[in-house]
């Protein structure tokens, strides 16, 4: 394990519902696929030449038991009717031998687009400052992507995110995304 470098990931997502906070949790990793694994939280590097899989493909690669590398988002409520949302986004450099970002938001009362770009925003404001590249902090996203674009240096952005909606008989509802370090 010891300089264990990833080069593959897969993104996956899930929501639980429980009158416990705990087995919530559970049930929105067993709907992640990733419940049977020990998971181990990692900070926001996405590695040089790394692949990423189909969630599909990398659910293959699991196994019970097996220690396994996650950036993860996780969102909770009891609260009847309240929005959640959990989202990693990454932004990949178009140089497959540099480092790119990834980024793990949560959020109360925003929709699944919203949270989604937020996460995406933040992975590619980390790898454009990495890169030397400049942006104006205040400028719409929108606006961002097309900078990096131009720059050439960042190839693509994107995100994996689940949103609910708190129960309305006020059931602990827990959403959780994650990319999944493998191979």
């Amino acid at each position: 394990m010891i300089g264990f470098v990833p080069k593959e990931m897969f993104f996956t997502k899930g929501v639980g519902k429980h009158r416990e906070k705990l087995t919530s949790f559970e049930l929105a990793l067993r709907s992640a696929g990733i419940a049977a694994c020990n998971l181990v939280r990692v900070s926001s590097i996405f590695p040089p030449k790394c692949r990423i899989l189909s969630r599909a493909q990398g659910s293959k690669l699991l196994e019970p038991g097996q220690v396994t590398f996650v950036v993860m988002s996780e969102a909770a409520t009891r609260e009847p009717h309240r929005l959640i949302a959990a989202t990693v986004g990454v932004a990949i450099p178009r140089d497959k031998n540099t480092y790119g970002y990834l980024s793990e938001h949560h959020s109360f009362g925003e929709s699944e687009d919203i949270a989604g770009d937020y996460a995406e925003e933040l992975a590619a404001e980390m790898l454009a400052t990495t890169l030397g590249l400049e942006f104006d902090p205040d400028k719409s996203w929108d606006e961002k992507k097309e900078v990096y674009r131009l720059s050439n240096e960042i190839v693509r952005t994107q995100n994996v995110t689940q949103t609910a909606v708190g129960d309305k008989k006020g059931l602990w509802t827990t959403v959780v995304a994650a990319a999944v370090l493998v191979g």
